[in-house]
């Protein structure tokens, strides 16, 4: 297999991996968890589910720079010459990273710190904004593999 075919497959498969959880957690899994749970199950549930999912979504982190980039040398030879599409997935790439590293980081353990008081409250509040900053971050992927289907600038 061809070195940027396979680095465009680890490419797709990362965005894939991300991108499609993000739109599952968001659009499914989340209504369903509302309809037949509880809150503390519901919380306790999310808490499972993130700590399943972020593993997925670092390997996701360090795979599409590396893949994006290493992509962008043998296409274009560089940065200079990439056209406006590359440009923008990578800006978008790192508010992506931003909001994800603010979720993995700081909301995450106040949400785990809940769960393990059994402070459903304030569980309920941080999980409202885990639910935002998802929310912006599926919406930006989505622009992005827009964007990257469309190849438009």
């Amino acid at each position: 297999m061809p070195t940027f075919t396979l680095l465009y497959v680890l490419h797709l498969l990362a965005a894939l991996a991300w991108v499609g959880g993000m739109f599952f957690a968001w659009m499914i899994l989340r209504p369903a968890a509302v309809a037949v749970l509880q809150p503390p199950e519901r919380l306790r549930l999310w808490l499972d589910v993130f700590l399943r999912f972020f593993a997925w979504v670092w390997a996701a982190v360090l795979v599409l720079p590396i893949s994006g980039l290493a992509m962008m040398h043998l296409r274009f030879s560089g940065f200079d010459a990439a056209p406006g599409y590359v440009h923008a997935m990578l800006g978008l790439y790192l508010a992506m990273l931003a909001l994800f590293l603010r979720v993995s980081l700081l909301q995450l353990p106040q949400l785990r710190k809940a769960v393990e008081a059994q402070d459903w409250p304030t569980g309920g509040v941080v999980l409202g904004r885990i639910r935002r900053l998802v929310g912006i971050n599926l919406s930006i992927g989505l622009v992005v593999m827009a964007i990257a289907g469309t190849r438009l600038f």
